[in-house]
């Protein structure tokens, strides 16, 4: 198949170009590569080299109509991964987020509504961004928390309580039925990307799938982004020699889920009928706490830094969320084959063989501090 990846020279793309590639497709890549994700020499950085020579390169940015057109020609899907990733940042650059994720959408669904191009299947990354708090358990049955106060955070109130008694909620999984309603910018524009996808393209003739990815970690994952991937940014922290900070009682809890895992869930995605036309959540299917996952890379570097649960918080930020695979086992055949603490072993083997990167999670947080959205 001939396969068009747009973000193709990013973490999740890269490793899925390499995958497609090894398995016999012909693939094309549009990225702009950012220097955010790629550094200030992105030409140089080891993820645009790992595709160089191995598939097409178009350099191109989503939110140009000519760059479209110009990467899908012959083309008979396209896998749309590039966007600006980032709950935090998203909450300040609004422009910029809504820019890209949504207008770097919309100019694919004008081209394939006007017949431009040959292509018969769309897949769209979307994130578990878009359910917000997520799924809970009260006594009258499952029930979808709004965003926490700031005021409740102020007072260390970080859990999710029940309206009517007033105790903690029960966490559950968050299956795709659960209700959206993202609190972040970030989940925000996925919504709406998504919902994009998957209403145009049916009326067009053209099957769609998205796939609601979880934390996605591993080898590959950028060191120098101090705005996304909370391991890659206490990783570099940890081979500083710095502490690391963990936000509110250091409970808050993410499913992690391992690139491979990933890549197998969008090759599925991509090539079964019988995800056309449906949404998945994508994930481990297994929250883990914040606290617990710096403690584990403390331990996989043997590097004994401080962790300092601070009881700061993010405007923006859940609490918890974790993935119902279901629905991913059952039509996609999806089973996550690496747990945490294999996945986190080989993170930490590939982080130790990379140059030392820059730490910019300080300048991150004061960021964060002068638009009013980090407290605490």
């Amino acid at each position: 198949m001939r396969i068009l990846i747009t973000g193709g020279a990013g973490f999740i793309g890269s490793n899925l170009a390499l995958a497609l590639v090894a398995a016999g497709h012909e693939v094309a890549v549009l990225d702009s590569l950012s220097p955010q994700i790629h550094g200030e020499r992105p030409e140089q950085s080891a993820l645009f080299n790992s595709i160089q020579g191995r598939v097409n390169f178009i350099a191109g940015s989503v939110v140009d109509e000519a760059s479209w057109l110009r990467a899908l020609e012959g083309q008979e899907a396209v896998i749309h991964l590039a966007a600006e990733t980032g709950t935090g940042q998203s909450m300040y650059e609004i422009k910029r987020y809504a820019d890209v994720n949504v207008g770097g959408t919309a100019p694919l669904l004008n081209l394939l509504a006007r017949g431009k191009g040959t292509v018969r299947k769309v897949v769209v990354a979307s994130s578990r961004a878009l359910y917000g708090e997520g799924k809970y358990q009260s006594v009258d049955g499952p029930i979808y928390p709004g965003a926490r106060r700031a005021e409740d955070l102020e007072k260390g109130r970080f859990d999710l309580y029940c309206p009517k008694t007033g105790q903690p909620l029960t966490l559950v999984a968050t299956d795709e039925e659960s209700k959206i309603h993202p609190s972040s910018v970030y989940g925000i524009t996925k919504q709406t990307q998504e919902q994009l996808v998957m209403t145009v393209c049916p009326t067009l003739g053209i099957a769609a799938t998205a796939l609601r990815y979880q934390n996605v970690y591993g080898p590959g994952q950028s060191l120098s982004n101090p705005y996304t991937g909370i391991l890659s940014i206490f990783s570099t922290r940890i081979l500083h020699g710095k502490s690391i900070n963990v936000f509110e009682d250091g409970k808050e809890s993410r499913d992690f889920v391992y690139i491979d895992d990933v890549v197998q869930a969008t090759i599925a995605a991509l090539l079964k009928s019988e995800a056309d036309g449906q949404i998945f959540g994508i994930g481990s299917g297994v929250a883990t706490s914040v606290h617990t996952a710096a403690k584990t890379l403390t331990e996989k570097f043997q590097r004994d830094v401080p962790i300092s649960v601070t009881g700061a918080f993010r405007l923006g930020d859940i609490r918890h969320n974790f993935a119902d695979l279901t629905k991913a086992r059952r039509l996609l055949g999806f089973q996550p084959a690496v747990d945490f603490e294999t996945g986190i072993s080989r993170f930490v083997q590939w982080v130790l063989g990379q140059p030392l990167q820059t730490d910019g999670y300080e300048r991150s947080l004061e960021e964060l501090k002068r638009k009013g959205l980090m407290r605490g």
